[in-house]
């Protein structure tokens, strides 16, 4: 069997070290790369099954490496690891695609566990069986989602990338479609024991998904929110 390939993007040596060295402890395989520009260089040539991303880069901010990495490849698990901790950057690096969000500093063991935790869920595993529930392609008010390469296509558009939690998230709000999935089961579902983000960052995913599907986002057709209870999916 392959080794796990991890490629880990810091500048500050004593973290950079620190982290690649206890993950080669694990029994993976460590890349680190002090760059963003290079970074995003490596994790574009080579096959890494995972990448850790610090946000404060030389060259080329995380926040940019992220981006331009899930316009090209949507299934990478990516975990930021960042100093910046503030609610809005949070949320922003979800947003932009990342799988999970750990600040500085940060418990050694923490961060191994939610290595652990994306590589599984990686692998399939449960969420596989969830995608088997419905078609790989579903339309939403003539916008293709296609499960298998976690996109949406409009027309002659340029496919739009979905995020692993973004896919995990349309598929249970179908799964239950026309019934209210509660925030709880929603959080518990896309992170388990992982390290629950601010529970608004569902609401930023909701927002995404109607200026995606929506024709008029402000009056959506086909995601509700209910204050206070959760959120209802209609074809």
């Amino acid at each position: 069997m392959a080794p796990v390939r991890i490629l880990v993007i810091e500048d500050e040596p004593l973290i950079g070290h620190l982290v690649a060295d206890n993950l080669r402890q694990e029994g993976y395989e460590v890349e680190l790369v002090p760059d963003g520009g290079q970074g995003l260089s490596r994790c574009q040539e080579g096959a890494f099954d995972l990448l850790v991303l610090d946000l404060m880069l030389p060259t080329l901010p995380g926040f940019e490496v992220l981006k331009r990495i899930r316009e090209k490849d949507a299934q990478l698990p990516i975990l930021i690891l960042s100093a910046r901790t503030h609610e809005r950057d949070r949320i922003q690096g979800l947003s932009l695609g990342a799988d999970d969000y750990l600040g500085k500093p940060f418990h050694l063991q923490e961060l191994l566990l939610r290595v652990k935790a994306l590589l599984r869920r990686a692998k399939g595993g449960e969420d596989d069986e969830q995608r088997a529930e419905i078609p790989n392609e579903v339309e939403i008010s003539g916008r293709t989602v296609d499960f298998e390469r976690h996109e949406v296509r409009h027309g002659e558009a340029q496919p739009v990338a979905l995020s692993r939690r973004e896919v995990l998230l349309l598929h249970l709000l179908m799964e239950r479609q026309g019934r209210v999935v509660s925030r709880n089961e929603i959080m518990d579902r896309l992170w388990g024991t992982d390290g629950v983000p601010n529970p608004r960052t569902v609401d930023n995913f909701i927002a995404h998904f109607r200026k995606l599907f929506e024709d008029d986002h402000k009056s959506p057709k086909h995601f509700h929110t209910l204050r206070g209870v959760g959120y209802r999916f209609e074809s």
